[in-house]
């Protein structure tokens, strides 16, 4: 070590710092998903926030199609629009395919057996159906998931008949004889897809085009054009049909390709007389005439008119749930990240949603209507805030009534996550139900779909402040509070992020990278935080002087820790995770065992010069002001939250200090302090009791006896609803007959299935 000071001068953008709301009584749904209209074009149908609803266009109030409680999806008219096909999903009955009459409601179910359906339509003559098969998927299971692939079936009923084992989105052509459907699937998927065509039969298979980037295919009901997406934007040109597949994409020479959409669209579907385009992003509901886009088509005006970016808005609107009654617990230990507010033997009150009261048990008086809770030797501390989570939400399709990812999440005390990287549609679409109080789970936050600037089919092009602006519009149109600069490699580009997020009132929180002097260029550009750690270790006095004249935050995420040795194997490698019968019970076995049992040991140098040494920077960070928040990446749903937690007491802070990374400083970071993150009167009633004291033993913080989130009271063993409204949990698939991931309990040890015997 050779002392010496140097002085720099260093020009520090302004910290990206907005506030967020958290929980509204009556909120604006964003995501509209599987939109259709009426041949007629006087209704649209979609599904949101779980279920199917209908709006007369252009004026009329969404309204509920059915009064059913399995999930409904993917709707499709009957070409004299008197009827729909859609799915519906039950987590322990399955799938279903039903045609429902409009006009009287009167319901026929297509399928025969219960299974994973998806994507129905109609022939154009109306008498048959077609519809894709699914084989299963991690959050709804594989039960029933043999012999998938494209199917038909009448509409009078009777038996369905296999059309072929591959491919996506089938739907009939104009003359009927010949399916289309498309293989490389939606956003995530490989580079090359292809959109084919194959007789009723499955036979005489025909590549029609393929394309690198594109996606969601739509072809006109005459068959003479075809709508897709590529890299969000949504093109239009005729419908190849030649003999030799092309190559299709938004800059397509041999034909005439237009852009209809400014920023982005989903759920792209025709008119009935294909002269019409109809497309949503977010509760916007889209229409574009063809001769408004092509200067040679009969009745196209002389000067094509600018897209529209308005649209029609959808207006559904939907009451937060809210729980009836207060609770009060007494007696309790309460760590209120009020400061270094600690209260002994105190007593906390909630009605509904919201904390009316915090104090000694001598300060607060408890309601004669309060449901009371004796904690005498346990601790109140708020919810854990993830802000760095992936929960599992990148797939496309349905969704499931309950997400193991979060339940799993709640049975630990995680309140609150953020996720940094996502597929939007999905993700949003589950935080709407959660605010609906149609699934269960933790306020969900994200940045949705990723600014990625590297090769992949999700990539967004960023090369000017208009550029990225776009792509901003894009993911807020479904509820997105920040994003996510992902491999954007030039320093300008990052800048334009900023610029556009600052104009449009978004926080950024980029991808470290792993890259020492790319992190510190991020700082001092005004990012809202760094997602991941620095990748070096331990640091000095310059980086602490230059990074604490920002606002800008840490998520080091140690779990996946940058430089060395991830953090997660030393929870492997130190304990036998797969003994915790908490854990196994809100996720799969398959998730567990292949990490946990079969562990790889290193030497615990590894580890002190690894993490540890990592933490150690961190306690530096925090105790010169710079805000370090809890990421546990997705790695281990709930309890993995805990191990990041532990993992930053490892290098020395304080466990209290370890405790605020857990909860108000993500607040702080997210814009939601104001709401939640501390236990304050007015604040939103998220918190957790423990069994124990995590001010003396850090390890004590995965006992969590109650969630408590938005006010709904959970029994954390469990995750049965108790307090002022029980209700007991219904099972995951994983726990159904014959779902190959199930287990018994036997005299009170958990067992798993294999072949021939039960292993304990």
């Amino acid at each position: 070590m050779i002392p010496f000071s140097a002085a720099a001068n260093h020009r520090m953008q302004e910290t990206l710092k907005f506030d967020t709301q958290v929980f509204l009584r009556k909120f604006d749904v964003k995501v509209i998903r599987h939109a259709v209209t009426s041949p007629d074009g006087k209704l649209l149908v979609f599904s949101a926030a779980g279920y199917l609803w209908k709006k007369e266009l252009p004026n009329g109030k969404p309204v509920r199609v059915t009064n059913d409680r399995d999930f409904e999806f993917e709707p499709a008219f009957s070409p004299d629009g008197q009827s729909i096909a859609y799915v519906t999903w039950n987590d322990e009955t399955q799938g279903t395919l039903q045609l429902l009459k409009l006009s009287g409601g009167q319901k026929q179910k297509l399928n025969t057996s219960p299974g994973i359906y998806r994507t129905p339509s109609f022939s154009a003559d109306g008498k048959n159906i077609v519809y894709r098969k699914e084989a299963g998927n991690g959050h709804q299971g594989y039960i029933n998931g043999k012999n998938a692939g494209i199917y038909t079936v009448a509409v009078s009923g009777g038996e369905a008949k296999k059309v072929c084992d591959e491919g996506e989105y089938p739907r009939f052509s104009a003359g009927g004889d010949r399916i289309f459907y498309q293989t490389g699937g939606n956003l995530f998927g490989p580079l090359s897809k292809s959109f084919k065509s194959v007789k009723l039969d499955g036979s005489d298979l025909k590549v029609l085009f393929t394309s690198k980037y594109g996606n969601q295919f739509s072809p006109s009901p005459d068959n003479q054009w075809i709508a897709f997406t590529e890299l969000y934007k949504v093109y239009v040109t005729p419908m190849p049909m030649g003999g030799q597949a092309t190559e299709l994409s938004g800059g397509t020479k041999s034909v005439p390709v237009t852009q209809v959409a400014r920023d982005a669209g989903i759920n792209l579907h025709w008119s009935a007389d294909s002269k019409e385009l109809h497309w949503t992003l977010g509760d916007r509901y889209f229409t574009e005439k063809l001769q408004n886009r092509f200067s040679f088509l009969e009745g196209a005006p002389d000067s094509l008119p600018a897209l529209d970016t308005v649209g029609l808005e959808i207006g559904l609107k939907l009451t937060s749930d809210v729980p009836r009654g207060t609770i009060a617990f007494k007696n309790a230990r309460i760590i209120t990240m009020k400061g270094d507010e600690v209260i002994e033997s105190g007593t906390i009150v909630i009605t509904g949603n919201v904390i009316k009261s915090v104090g000694k048990n001598s300060q607060v008086k408890i309601p004669a209507d309060a449901r009371i809770y004796d904690l005498k030797g346990k601790t109140i501390m708020p919810g854990i805030i993830d802000v760095h989570a992936h929960v599992g939400d990148f797939r496309y399709g349905l969704s499931p009534q309950k997400s193991w990812y979060y339940y799993a999440n709640l049975a630990y005390g995680v309140t609150t996550s953020h996720d940094p990287s996502s597929n939007s549609e999905m993700i949003f679409s589950h935080s709407e139900m959660i605010k609906a109080g149609n699934m269960v789970g933790q306020r969900l936050f994200s940045t949705g779909t990723i600014l990625y600037g590297a090769e992949g089919d999700f990539k967004a092009v960023v090369n000017s402040l208009e550029d990225t602006k776009s792509a901003l519009r894009r993911t807020a149109a479904y509820g997105a509070i920040s994003v996510k600069s992902y491999n954007q490699p030039r320093r300008n580009q990052r800048q334009q992020v900023i610029e556009a997020a600052r104009q449009l009132g978004i926080l950024v929180v980029p991808e470290g990278g792993s890259f020492f002097y790319h992190n510190l260029s991020m700082v001092a550009d005004g990012h809202t935080g760094v997602e991941h750690n620095i990748p070096i270790a331990p640091i000095y006095n310059d980086v602490i002087q230059f990074w604490k004249n920002t606002k800008t935050h840490n998520t080091p995420t140690l779990i996946v820790n940058y430089g060395s040795v991830n953090g997660e194997n030393y929870w492997y490698q130190h304990t036998n995770v797969w003994e915790k019968e908490r854990l196994m019970r809100f996720t799969p076995r398959a998730v567990i065992d292949g990490r946990s049992r079969h562990r790889t040991m290193i030497p615990e140098e590894e580890y002190v010069n690894g993490h540890i040494l990592t933490s150690k920077s961190l306690k530096k960070m925090q105790d010169n002001g710079i805000n370090i928040n809890l990421g546990a990446h997705g790695q281990l749903q709930g309890l993995g939250a805990h191990w990041e937690l532990w993992m930053l007491a490892q290098g020395g802070m304080s466990n209290h200090q370890a405790l605020k990374c857990a909860t108000i400083n993500g607040a702080v970071y997210l814009g939601m302090d104001k709401e939640i993150g501390s236990l304050e009167p007015g604040k939103l009633a998220d918190m957790i009791v423990i069994d124990g004291n995590p001010l003396k033993d850090i390890r004590t913080s995965e006992k969590v006896m109650y969630t408590m989130v938005n006010g709904r009271m959970y029994e954390a063993e469990h995750m049965n609803e108790v307090g002022n409204n029980p209700s007991k949990r219904g099972k995951f698939y994983f726990e159904q007959e014959g779902s190959g991931n199930g287990w018994p309990m036997i005299s009170g040890v958990q067992s798993y299935f294999v072949p021939g015997c039960i292993c304990r």
